[in-house]
This record gives C-alpha cells, structure tokens and sequence, in this order.
C-alpha cells in the first residue's frame, strides 16, 4: 500500500511540472476592436437603450448642462472556448452596462469622452477599444464622464 501511495505522489507531481510551463506561458493578447460591430448587436441594443448617450474618445457632443464626474469600468469575462473578438465584444458590453447604470445612478444621460484603460495604458479612439485576451480570460477597462447634456 505505501508503495502505491508514493507511486501516486510521483505521478501527480510529474503532472503538476508538466502543466507549470503552460501556464507561465499564459497568452494576454492586446487587441483594437470596432466599437461600432460591438454595439451593433441585438443584444447590446437592448441592454443599453436609448436612455443614455455614450461619445467615444473626442466625438462631438453638445455643451454639458452639467458635468458630475470621471468614472470607470473594468470588467473581465471568461474567455475560455470563445474566440477573442466574441469574448472582447461580450466584456465591452458588460463594461458598457457599468457606465450607463453609473450614468442613470448619477443623474446623467451621457458618457463622454469614452478611452480604454487596460492594464493602466489611457488610449482613445473614436473607433476602436482595447481588450486583453487570454486562454481563459478576456478583459476590457474604460473611463469616461458622466454629464447631462
């Protein structure tokens, strides 16, 4: 019995080394994705409506009738069996939800000035936004002001 319970030990071990250089070798993609081709599915119309504006990176808007403050969003997703653009659009909605229920808990009806901010790296873009994909997570960080336009 103490032989087979050693042999055991051996054998998850050697598993154990054998799948650590995988994951130290984790894949974490940056990538630019179209804003628009995110926002233009069914699904992300119905989550966000028409209650709130959203402007991205320097898109024109009219002069706020008050401006209440910068906030963020940082939303992960499970990237796992997915590809990186349908894991990426999927987070950017979720991180888009957070910024209009931010908006509507704070009394604006519009996010301006939308940048990404993965992994602290402010980039801003009319068109695209910024996800991080790996083998099993994929991630979308944006900030923006909330005002009432």
């Amino acid at each position: 019995m103490k032989n087979n319970s050693t042999k055991n030990k051996i054998i998850a071990l050697s598993l154990a080394l054998a799948i650590a250089p995988s994951i130290s070798y984790a894949r974490d993609d940056v990538g630019s994705y179209s804003v628009a081709d995110a926002l233009s599915t069914e699904h992300a119309k119905n989550k966000l409506g028409s209650n709130v504006a959203f402007y991205f990176g320097d898109q024109a808007y009219s002069e706020p009738v008050k401006i209440i403050g910068e906030f963020s969003a940082n939303k992960k997703t499970n990237a796992f069996n997915k590809s990186d653009i349908e894991a990426c659009h999927w987070v950017f909605l979720s991180a888009m939800i957070a910024l209009k229920e931010r908006a509507v808990k704070e009394g604006g009806n519009a996010v301006v000035e939308i940048k990404s901010n993965y992994k602290n790296n402010l980039t801003s873009s009319n068109d695209t936004f910024q996800c991080g994909a790996g083998n099993i997570v994929a991630g979308v960080a944006l900030t923006g002001k909330v005002v009432t336009l």
